[in-house]
């Protein structure tokens, strides 16, 4: 198959959809398809584009099997609604024109958010008479309401139909969790449009314990929450600052290790808490931290756990790390973490129970271990040859169909 994979995130970001649209597309190349992913320079999480990178119109690149054509977007230095909006809709814009000189491909996979490339990809979808599948890693209108980033209105009527629309014209549509699954059918999409695709983890061997504390001076006795991941607003990463500030135990050091546009914010509440702050690691280090964490801790704000599903979790079950969630109860995080056993859960909006939480974490010993073999176990199901094969026999009904 031809396999035009089109979104605004891929490698060598480091973070969110970025490396799960990367395992898809050399995934597919080493199936022996003919991939391309259509995509932007990198620019996440921090919001800025490397300086070779700037100015720059296209770019392609061949990586690992993979075409990858790289148009140019905008980026603003401090992020607001308004300037996201046009953020997604200059993305939208540059990748269509390019998508206009590539070879039709027989299948798209169209990676949302930007929400708008569901319309673009309908239009391109006539143009070269190929089907499309609507793969939503991030429910955008509903976080949008949930975070209070959008009122009621004519904006948001207008995210929603576009929303219903994408839903109606793809061939497919898929989503990271059964949450988003149960989302799509009370939308009123048909169950047999419906595909449930979670982002997929590879298992291996984990470096030697020791490591990390070594490299960054943390004592073998300190006892690590770890943070890992993208700063922003829907994380909600506050909570922990304070549940830190909170801390009796003076073996405890939170690690928040990543960026993102609330980084700096982050930085200045944490002054004079116990609290770490590092840069998004290269892949060894990053597994060197993970298995010298003592818990993974996975924050959420309020009101978005039924809009998205952290790619985070999974990483840390695979690596046998136990998770210690901040989220509502009702969030499929939670619903994970409870159904995998691998950990517990407290209410956001409680920074002095994340501290006691915390502290109890702290002497569990053995309990840890056993939730962290639970996740692991759990784990399995998603892991990238299980997910990744289901998918390909998803694109190669619809491509037999369109035929």
């Amino acid at each position: 198959m031809r396999i035009v994979v089109w979104g605004i995130n891929y490698w060598p970001e480091k973070t969110g959809i970025g490396p799960c649209n990367t395992t898809l597309c050399e995934y597919l190349a080493s199936r022996g398809h003919e991939v391309e992913m259509l995509t932007t320079f990198a620019y996440y999480p921090a919001w800025t584009k490397s300086s070779e990178d700037a100015g720059k119109l296209f770019r392609s690149d061949d990586l690992r099997g993979v075409k990858v054509r790289r148009c140019w977007h905008y980026v603003p230095s401090k992020v607001t609604t308004k300037k996201r909006i046009l953020h997604e809709l200059s993305f939208v814009l540059s990748s269509s024109l390019r998508l206009l000189g590539l070879k039709r491909p027989d299948v798209f996979v169209v990676v949302s958010p930007p929400l708008l490339l569901g319309f673009a990809a309908w239009v391109l979808g006539l143009v070269k008479r190929s089907p499309f599948f609507f793969h939503v890693q991030d429910l955008q209108p509903d976080a949008a309401m949930g975070l209070g980033m959008l009122k009621p209105g004519p904006l948001m009527r207008a995210l929603y139909w576009l929303e219903a629309f994408a839903y109606r014209k793809a061939a497919r549509v898929c989503g990271i969790s059964q949450g988003m699954v149960r989302a799509f059918l009370k939308k009123g999409v048909a169950p047999d449009r419906v595909v449930y695709f979670p982002n997929p983890i590879t298992f291996s061997a984990n470096p030697p314990k020791g490591t990390f504390r070594a490299k960054f001076g943390f004592a073998e006795t300190d006892f690590l929450p770890v943070y890992s991941g993208n700063l922003g607003a829907k994380q909600g990463l506050g909570v922990l600052v304070e549940a830190a500030r909170l801390l009796r135990n003076e073996r405890i050091k939170v690690i928040i290790c990543g960026d993102g546009v609330q980084r700096e914010e982050l930085k200045a509440q944490a002054e004079g808490a116990p609290v770490v702050f590092l840069p998004l690691l290269e892949e060894s280090e990053y597994r060197q931290m993970m298995v010298d964490a003592d818990v993974c801790v996975i924050t959420q704000a309020p009101g978005t756990g039924g809009v998205f599903f952290p790619s985070k979790l999974l990483s840390a079950l695979a690596h046998s790390v136990p998770v210690f969630s901040v989220a509502d109860e009702e969030s499929e995080l939670v619903r994970a973490v409870k159904e995998a056993g691998c950990g517990v859960n407290v209410l956001n909006a409680a920074p002095r129970e994340v501290a006691h939480v915390l502290e109890e974490l702290a002497i569990k010993g053995d309990e840890l271990v056993e939730m962290g073999r639970r996740g692991r176990e759990f784990a399995e199901q998603f892991e990238v040859e299980r997910v990744l094969g289901r998918f390909e026999d998803d694109l190669r009904a619809v491509v037999s169909a369109a035929l």
